[in-house]
């Protein structure tokens, strides 16, 4: 299983694939021009000077006491965005009241567990978009690059992985001993899983919603990134790397231990090459169901 766009062709998921709905997933710019002239159905958006998208994208933020990082997180979200969920885990500043400031439709979800992947996993249950982006709240994601991510989805692509190593990536962030790490768990996930990843522990990714119906999402934690990127790979889906910069944390500190958390991933390795994929299958946790209050 190639890590890489393999040619896409119409499925079940496609959701252009209905009957009576439009083929294309995508509007070029030719085609966005003529929308005057009634050839373009009405629910394309422009998302950049050469692209217009249907499909609705949701953007999840996991925040703990980021509210001096959420002006640069936001401000740098495109505005065609459809809809902001903020997760919230029981911050003790005012970053639900940021958010909301910021952007006034932004839907809060209030975190009832604990853990980065527990958020994550309340926040894809609060998504009501096609499509669903990960994005870090310590500001060092730039939201200008989910068109990179969409573009690849609608391109064919099921799962749109972020990479700092591919070309035209990069990072600020990472000390020696995580490029170290990471390479190292990054090859190891690629020797066992047939993966061509360029990049393992990283948050910034995008999805269709179908996704997960195919994989079962059950760690709380920091890991839960590098679960996600070896169940897609086992579920068949169509996986396709986006170069993403990462920027240096504008504040606070972060809660990233490089030993801990690489020990983490890597028994998640371990424990993902000995599960079988009929004994794994069932809903993904929380999806099915709210997690947390939604406000």
């Amino acid at each position: 299983m190639s890590s890489f766009l393999r040619p896409a062709v119409p499925g079940p998921h496609d959701p252009m694939a209905t009957a009576g709905a439009p083929a294309p997933a995508v509007a070029t710019a030719t085609a966005t021009a003529t929308a005057t002239l009634g050839r373009i159905p009405a629910q394309y958006r422009p998302i950049s000077s050469h692209l217009a998208i249907a499909p609705p994208v949701s953007v999840v933020i996991p925040a703990m006491n980021e509210a001096e990082n959420l002006p640069h997180v936001f401000g740098t979200l495109p505005e065609w965005i459809h809809e902001v969920v903020l997760v919230d885990g029981n911050s003790t500043d005012d970053t639900v009241d940021v958010a909301r400031g910021l952007w006034p439709g932004v839907k809060v979800v209030k975190q009832a567990g604990k853990g980065k992947g527990d958020a994550l996993i309340s926040g894809f249950a609060a998504c009501t978009g096609d499509i669903i982006v990960m994005v870090d709240a310590d500001g060092s994601a730039d939201g200008q690059e989910i068109v990179s991510y969409v573009s690849a989805l609608v391109g064919g692509a099921d799962f749109a992985k972020g990479s700092r190593f591919a070309n035209g990536g990069g990072t600020d962030d990472m000390t020696p001993i995580r490029k170290l790490g990471n390479r190292v768990l990054c090859g190891i996930v690629n020797a066992k899983f047939g993966a061509r990843y360029t990049d393992l522990c990283y948050g910034y990714n995008a999805f269709w919603r179908h996704c997960l119906d195919s994989i079962t999402l059950d760690c709380t934690g920091f890991e839960i990134e590098t679960l996600m990127n070896i169940r897609v790979v086992k579920a068949g889906l169509r996986v396709q790397e986006v170069p993403s910069h990462e920027y240096l944390r504008i504040h606070g500190m972060s809660n990233l231990r490089a030993v801990r958390d690489g020990l983490r991933v890597l028994k998640v390795i371990l424990r993902e090459k000995g599960v079988r994929r009929a004994a794994r299958r069932g809903p993904a946790i929380g999806i099915n169901s709210p997690r947390g209050e939604v406000s």
